[in-house]
């Protein structure tokens, strides 16, 4: 069955793939910004290319010969509004064009004023919100040489590029032999306090579970815990797994509260990725949540092309099945430490936190502000330390399990 749907994602592909018609319909998710990028000339002669991006990518950079051209080659970005005259501010380039170049790729061609090399060209990415800047510098050389270094890979120089996400080393999964790496991550921060009640913040009083998380899984002595936040300020959704992934992350745990301006809910609940949010409560929760980055001013614009989402969902295959394992651990965990939680303690929703397709993830909502006793108990630090014992023993007996089950699949 299996392999059957991996042949039919392999077949859309390649209609999708089949012309430029299909091409156009492409959305990148990253998107060069105008506004952070410049091209211009130095006193020497030599010439800046910076060029600022709002999500890392793979990119590579050669010249061509007959006119002169520095071709830029990127895994797919969009050029909306971008301003080719505020662009370039140099006479050592004469023409830009831009655009997609094939399916899945984009590309800035450069017409040179004279021959000129590529003397570096690199990509530096912000961790925080996934952000990128791209600076290749041109210096003139003689026409022979230019001559020589040009083509597309073909006895030219070709600088091929990877994003930082994908330069990282490979992880592989978590065999038992070694510590497992947890992002923990306290929900808001700065100016998205997050629910509010009784002059409490969701915020702090997350931040404050998420310490006190840390300091016991690493007392364990089976975690490696870093927070993805560890003071009280704005993290976007996407800089939140941009971290995750940059530290190496085997398991994301995003910790929030909630508090509801009607009626008595209580409890506990943990939440998976799912497309459809499992009931009306999981899909107002998410998409308050979603309205965090909006508050702060992050473009929520751009969306996942067709392609991406395939090939994503794909990796989600292997990794949401471990995910629900893991809500299932901590559910049973928590229950067991803490006593009563939720009558419906296991939901789903599209949690942006959550869609990190390589590593598995799990949102835990530790009560609702808005009920008397989970506020009191969310500042109990002695309950603290029960739902955290409970999150403690459920990670264990996953990271054994999920070992066990890695180990049997390599054979």
């Amino acid at each position: 069955m299996k392999n059957s749907g991996i042949a039919w994602v392999c077949a859309l592909l390649a209609v999708m793939w089949s012309g430029p018609a299909q091409a156009q319909q492409l959305q990148a998710l990253a998107r060069l910004d105008g506004g952070a990028s410049a091209i211009t000339s130095r006193m020497s002669g030599d010439v800046d290319i910076q060029l600022g991006l709002t999500q890392g990518v793979p990119f590579r950079v050669f010249t061509l010969g007959d006119p002169a051209r520095l071709v830029l080659d990127f895994r797919e970005v969009r050029f909306d509004g971008v301003d080719r005259e505020e662009l370039v501010q140099t006479d050592r380039i004469t023409e830009t064009r831009f655009g997609l170049f094939r399916p899945g790729w984009s590309r800035m061609v450069l017409t040179l004023a004279g021959p000129m090399r590529v003397s570096s060209a690199e990509m530096t990415t912000d961790r925080g919100d996934g952000s990128a800047e791209i600076h290749v510098l041109l210096t003139e050389t003689t026409a022979a040489d230019f001559a020589a270094r040009s083509g597309s890979g073909q006895g030219g120089d070709l600088w091929k590029v990877p994003a930082v996400a994908e330069s990282a080393a490979a992880k592989t999964r978590p065999l038992g032999d070694r510590k497992i790496v947890v992002a923990v991550d306290p929900g808001h921060g700065g100016v998205d306090p997050g629910a509010q009640h009784q002059g409490l913040d969701e915020a702090d009083l997350m931040l404050t579970l998420a310490r006190e998380l840390k300091e016991k899984l690493i007392l364990s002595g089976n975690y490696e815990v870093f927070l993805t936040r560890e003071e009280d300020y704005f993290l976007s959704l996407q800089g939140r797994v941009t971290r995750a992934r940059a530290k190496g992350a085997d398991v994301f745990l995003s910790l929030h509260a909630d508090a509801l301006k009607e009626g008595t809910a209580s409890g506990t609940t943990v939440y998976t990725l799912s497309a459809v949010a499992s009931d009306e409560a999981a899909a107002t929760l998410a998409e308050g949540h979603e309205r965090s980055d909006i508050l702060a001013g992050v473009d929520l614009s751009q969306q996942d092309d067709l392609i991406a989402t395939i090939l994503m969902d794909m990796a989600r295959i292997e990794t949401l099945p471990r995910s629900e394992k893991l809500a299932d651990h901590v559910v049973r965990g928590m229950a067991d430490s803490i006593g009563k939680i939720r009558a419906r303690p296991r939901l789903s929703a599209g949690f942006s936190v959550l869609k990190a397709p390589d590593i598995p993830s799990i949102l835990i909502e530790f009560g609702f502000m808005s009920n008397p006793r989970d506020l009191a108990n969310l500042n109990r630090a002695e309950r603290r330390s029960k739902a955290i014992d409970g999150i403690v023993v459920a990670l264990d007996a996953w990271s054994i399990e999920d070992a066990a089950e890695a180990r049997l699949l390599r054979k």
